[in-house]
């Protein structure tokens, strides 16, 4: 399976982003999908996930009701909706699959990453 994350940019404080992660192979349905994010200095943490089917979906505390993670399995694609952004949403994003249907917030548990896409948030 190889990932392509899109959409990242630079975005004022208040605004909204949307990432995509484009999915290659044929075995996308089958697998939980992830976002995780990088800050300078820091390690890479958990944002949101999705099952399978996308019937039940995961997020950190600190996205919780301003994130939404979503997933169109037609099209091999996951999407993560930003909304409400700070600074401190500052990161480069990454998409994640893994060999489950399950979803993890380890990212160790992911078998397959994206390549990254920047978010930068002003204030």
């Amino acid at each position: 399976v190889q990932l392509q994350a899109s959409g990242g940019g630079l975005v004022e404080a208040g605004g909204s982003l949307r990432l995509s992660c484009a999915a290659s192979g044929r075995t996308f349905s089958r697998l939980a999908m992830g976002w995780f994010r990088q800050a300078p200095g820091k390690e890479r943490e958990f944002v949101a996930g999705i099952t399978w089917s996308g019937g039940s979906t995961a997020y950190a505390d600190s996205v919780e009701g301003r994130f939404t993670i979503s997933r169109d399995n037609a099209k091999n694609t996951v999407y993560l909706e930003m909304n409400s952004l700070n600074p401190e949403d500052t990161a480069v994003y990454y998409c994640a699959a893994r060999g489950s249907r399950w979803i993890s917030r380890i990212s160790g548990e992911y078998d397959y990453w994206g390549q990254g896409t920047q978010v930068t948030v002003s204030s």
